[in-house]
């Protein structure tokens, strides 16, 4: 199936868009989730970095007033962006705010109160093939280069890391799917959406996996 450049940007058509993008390092030490959502003129936004020994960075924003600007999230004491360089070639991944710093993953998936922790993450996507067919849209492999910035610790960087983006539209969309890891103890980055619905991503050697208990 061939997609067009516009499929990169929001459908006026669709209720609901969204982009989702994610990077790890190929030893499973660390990893990125950076995912973002039009529901008519609000937003939603949510991220988290993982790296061992570490708690789980984690944010979310669900009601977010939609700017003219739809890849532009701006909520108080946050801002992300997922820039379009070039279609189906290179994306600009970008947020800074307070995440919550989680000792137990698991809190992600309840009210995830925890240390604020300052974050600001740039980074690159390139594409290593082309988008391929999925339910709702397509997915893409690619590399990420670029850094996690931190206060206290040191920086999560990427170089040339193996990485996967998700472009999905319609009339309504659940969480992402992807493939599961039976009962696995990597590096979780758990979300709980404002619909009622969850993602429980786990890094496993072959990248994230939806975690199957």
């Amino acid at each position: 199936m061939r997609f067009d450049p516009a499929d990169e940007f929001p459908h006026d058509d669709a209720a609901v868009d969204e982009w989702l993008f994610a990077a790890w390092r190929p030893d499973g030490s660390a990893g990125v989730v950076s995912g973002h959502r039009l529901v008519g003129r609000r937003a939603w936004y949510w991220s988290a970095v993982v790296e061992v020994g570490h708690p789980v960075l984690h944010l979310t924003e669900w009601d977010v007033k939609l700017r003219f600007d739809p890849f532009i999230v701006k909520a108080p004491e946050m801002w992300a962006e997922h820039h379009c360089v070039a279609a189906f070639e290179q994306w600009s991944i970008g947020n800074e705010g307070h995440f919550a710093a989680l000792d137990d993953a698991d809190e992600a998936l309840g009210r995830a109160y925890g240390t604020p922790e300052p974050s600001s993450a740039d980074l690159e996507w390139y594409a290593t093939a082309g988008p391929s067919a999925i339910e709702h849209g397509y997915e893409q492999a690619g590399v990420v280069h670029g850094v996690v910035e931190l206060l206290g610790r040191p920086h999560v960087t990427f170089v040339e890391a193996p990485a996967r983006r998700w472009r999905r539209w319609g009339s309504a969309l659940g969480p992402q799917p992807i493939d599961g890891a039976l009962a696995h103890t990597g590096l979780r980055a758990p979300f709980a959406f404002p619909d009622g619905t969850t993602a429980d991503w786990v890094l496993t050697p072959d990248g994230f996996r939806s975690r199957l208990r």
